[in-house]
């Protein structure tokens, strides 16, 4: 038998494979409207456990596993077709309530604010608030924690927090205040950060004995400071904390890592340039709302959530993005304390919730995984 009529083989079986399918999606569409009228979750884990694990049994060896991949995928696409139709029927969960109501006022970043950012003037929270908004009224905290509560408890409409950096990753305190506070982004700012070696004037470099800085200043520097193993590293609450400190404390045997825009504004001189490791240092600040707002122009969506630690659970779940041809652009893990070996995941990913496959996925996860946090729709600038 030759390829050609082989192909043609295959050709037959997958028309009839199609038609199947699209017969078994006719009557998922009847179970689904059963679902509306009883009040039946779209997700019934225990079903969908002993159909994979009938198909896995029936197809046998060597093709059981492969079906019940297959199958898998199948079911997944079931239940988003099902949560389309529950949505088209006025019926949902949290979340969907939230985006629809959310997508009928689009946001829209004012120029101007009560604006919250931890440090102090000079600190690079500082210059991404001052690129983010046109005529912000500044407000300063020490910790990333005092700017979100100033959000959550209205002292400020909008704090502007770091959240990722190009070489010492995740700020992971800040992910954790945007679940536990349930603040919301509404815009994301890429920044180049460029540090700088910063001393009490006159002050010589061969001299210094100790560095302050941020914790992430200090990890973005790192290869600068293993170049001079005499220093010790002291950790601040902020890089422009430090050098406002250092300027304040007349110690000529201390330097501060910060901005240049610093040296200013507390009378420091500049002893080294870009010391940072990378050239190419960047970080990801983000602005937070105690609302849910979805600029017009919202391209990136971040979310949090918790697998357990069972085989395939991450791979099925990036395979849903996958069917809604989105774009990961970040997925991240920490274990999660107090569990048994269960994860939690950051995801960001290329999309809107205004495309209903987008909202149709949001949704569908929101019945299956646990700890779903949506942190937001915006649209990130540079």
């Amino acid at each position: 038998m030759d390829l050609d009529s082989l192909r043609r083989q295959l050709n037959q079986l997958d028309e009839q494979l199609v038609a199947l399918y699209c017969r078994r999606m006719e009557i998922v569409g009847q179970v689904a409207q059963y679902k509306i009228e009883n009040g039946l979750p779209v997700f019934q884990p225990e079903r969908e456990q002993q159909v994979l694990d009938r198909v896995e049994k029936t197809a046998g060896e060597p093709y059981g596993e492969g079906a019940r991949m297959l199958y898998t995928t199948l079911m997944d696409i079931s239940k988003s077709h099902q949560h389309r139709l529950l949505a088209a029927r006025g019926c949902g969960g949290q979340l969907r309530e939230q985006l629809e109501k959310a997508l009928s006022h689009p946001g829209k970043l004012p120029e101007e604010g009560r604006v919250a950012c931890q440090g102090v003037p000079g600190a690079y929270s500082h210059e991404a608030a001052s690129r983010l908004f046109k005529n912000p009224k500044l407000q300063f905290y020490p910790e990333f924690s005092g700017a979100a509560a100033a959000v959550e408890n209205g002292e400020a409409d909008y704090a502007v927090l770091p959240i990722e950096n190009s070489s010492a990753g995740s700020v992971g305190a800040v992910y954790d205040l945007l679940c536990s506070r349930h603040l919301s982004i509404v815009r994301a700012l890429v920044l180049p950060v460029r540090h700088c070696l910063l001393t009490l004037p006159g002050a010589r470099s061969c001299e210094i004995t100790d560095i302050y800085s941020h914790e992430q200043g200090l990890k973005q520097c790192s290869g600068y400071l293993r170049m001079h193993p005499g220093y010790q590293a002291h950790i601040a609450s902020n890089t422009a904390a430090a050098a406002k400190a250092l300027a304040e404390s007349g110690n000529r045997r201390a330097a501060a890592i910060a901005s240049a825009a610093c040296a200013p504004l507390y009378g420091l001189q500049i002893a080294e340039e870009d010391i940072q490791d990378s050239a190419h240092n960047f970080t990801r600040f983000i602005v937070v709302s105690r609302s849910l707002q979805i600029p017009e122009r919202a391209n990136r969506i971040s979310l949090s959530l918790t697998l357990p630690h069972v085989t395939g659970s991450l791979c099925r779940l990036i395979s849903r993005f996958a069917l809604c041809s989105l774009n990961l652009t970040k997925l991240e893990s920490r274990p999660l304390p107090g569990t048994d070996f269960e994860f939690l995941f950051y995801f960001d990913f290329e999309g809107s919730v205004r495309e209903e496959k987008v909202r149709d996925l949001l949704c569908s996860l929101e019945g299956e995984v646990s700890g779903l946090h949506f942190l937001g729709n915006y649209e990130v600038v540079s």
